[in-house]
């Protein structure tokens, strides 16, 4: 199975270095990063993903919010999410369960296994979505 690409968006500069040293350096992915959500939609058309790595919390549009944003994009209609979020209670991650919504990470993440988590997530979509 091929490798995903990822879009990820966190206003966070060192979280999004810190993702990109764990996705693309340690795991080999390819990464397109934004620090906003609405960053992220305005751009995104001209990127390419499989998967979107999304901040829950971020000022402006929320990680939830981007998502739906992103989705309505024609070519990223069908385009599942991880979230990324420190709130960890099992309230606020089961809000954050829904279509499209393939996992949810908690912070502070391990840097040397993320790579591995958001593989196993996008490939485990990938096999219930072709059965």
């Amino acid at each position: 199975m091929k490798q995903p690409r990822i879009i990820h968006v966190d206003d966070c500069q060192d979280i999004r270095m810190l993702v990109q040293i764990a996705l693309e350096t340690v795991a080999g992915l390819v990464l397109v990063q934004f620090e906003s959500g609405e960053d992220a939609v305005k751009e995104a058309e001209f990127a390419e993903a499989d998967v979107f790595l999304l901040d829950v919390m971020m000022p402006g549009l929320t990680g939830p919010q981007t998502f739906e944003r992103l989705r309505a994009i024609p070519k990223f209609a069908s385009t599942p999410a991880i979230f990324l979020t420190a709130k960890a209670t099992q309230k606020e991650l089961k809000e954050l369960d829904g279509p499209g919504v393939i996992g949810t990470i908690t912070k502070p993440f391990d840097a040397m296994l993320l790579g591995e988590q958001v593989v196993a997530l996008w490939q485990a979509h990938a096999m219930n979505a072709a059965a």
